[in-house]
């Protein structure tokens, strides 16, 4: 804590017994800053500016993580430790992450990237995982947009967070790792068992503005009609800190809360039917009523009292919000205490 320059704001016990350490943020210190556990303005609160982008992440992080409603258990200090690096690397990823955005046709970076029908895309021998998807997720890297759906994309970019972590502190995970992507890579339910811890549930979910930067946040779409569309079911994203949420389309202009929710809001009116009779969400309509409302005060008053509540549970469109009950961040990674059970490994 002293190193991250956080000792004056945190209440440290020692539970012998146990053999182990209970660290928050000090009730009068989380009382003024984060009332309600909301973190979005937590950099400001904290005047973090005036340190460098990779420092302030950090301490964001790390503040953030002190204010968790739930007690948050790690079984060392190294996991603690790589668990705050694993999600500076996510952001730096998501910062970065740019996409086409399609949901009938995928393509990925053919120097790195073999695609298999009953498989997916899997990495070619001898190339390296890290590098692999820095090419297919960093236009600046590769000079080429991919075509991915954004719940893939989030994958990519926690993968890599996780990747970069194991080659410092586990390189063999990392070769385990590398070696399941070269044979069959885990993708949708099976990566969230894999690779991910989840915060929070219906039954008791996380305060609506808890975020710590590196969770992957769903934003659900809670309009019936338009949800049936592919794709729009709701957004997968990446929080980034200082109350901004990764924009896989446009990296220079990330979301808002406010934002997202407006954009979420207005899927029900871009909806449009084919020639061939099908649904499809025309995006520049979306884009130019996002603007005008964001213009006009009353509506935006409106449209967020409406949007940011809790969802619904799953099937029912009734009165619930785009917000989600639930955070996702990655399992342990260190020699001895890592979580992460890989399909050909698991017993």
């Amino acid at each position: 804590m002293k190193a991250w320059g956080l000792q004056d704001y945190v209440s440290h016990q020692a539970m012998d017994r146990e053999h182990q350490h209970h660290y928050r943020l000090q009730k009068v210190c989380a009382r003024h800053n984060l009332p309600h556990f909301d973190t979005l303005s937590l950099s400001e609160k904290f005047k973090l500016a005036h340190l460098t982008p990779s420092q302030a992440l950090c301490r964001e992080t790390v503040l953030a993580l002190l204010a968790s409603p739930v007690l948050l258990t790690f079984p060392s200090l190294d996991e603690f430790i790589s668990a705050v690096r694993m999600r500076c690397h996510i952001v730096e990823a998501a910062r970065h992450t740019a996409m086409d955005f399609h949901t009938e046709r995928v393509d990925r970076p053919v120097d790195y990237w073999e695609y298999q029908e009953d498989k997916g895309f899997l990495l070619k021998p001898g190339k390296c995982l890290i590098e692999a998807l820095q090419q297919a997720t960093q236009p600046q890297v590769s000079g080429k947009l991919y075509a991915f759906s954004c719940y893939r994309a989030t994958e990519y970019v926690i993968l890599l967070g996780i990747a970069l972590e194991a080659r410092f502190s586990h390189p063999a995970l990392l070769s385990k790792i590398v070696a399941q992507w070269q044979q069959q890579p885990i993708a949708s339910g099976r990566f969230h068992d894999v690779f991910l811890h989840e915060w929070g549930s219906n039954e008791d979910p996380l305060p609506p503005t808890w975020f710590v930067p590196g969770d992957r946040v769903w934003f659900r779409n809670p309009d019936d009609a338009s949800s049936d569309i592919e794709g729009y079911e709701g957004s997968w994203v990446i929080y980034l800190g200082q109350g901004l949420f990764a924009n896989f389309w446009q990296p220079q202009r990330p979301y808002d809360l406010q934002t997202k929710a407006i954009e979420l809001f207005h899927w029900r009116h871009g909806v449009r039917q084919s020639d061939q009779g099908g649904l499809f969400m025309d995006e520049e309509a979306v884009a130019k009523l996002v603007q005008q409302t964001c213009q006009d005060p009353v509506k935006v008053r409106h449209i967020t009292d409406r949007m940011l509540r809790l969802r619904d549970p799953k099937g029912v469109y009734a009165e619930g919000g785009c917000l989600d009950t639930t955070r996702e961040s990655p399992r342990w990674v260190r020699p001895g205490t890592t979580d992460i059970a890989l399909p050909s490994l698991a017993h």
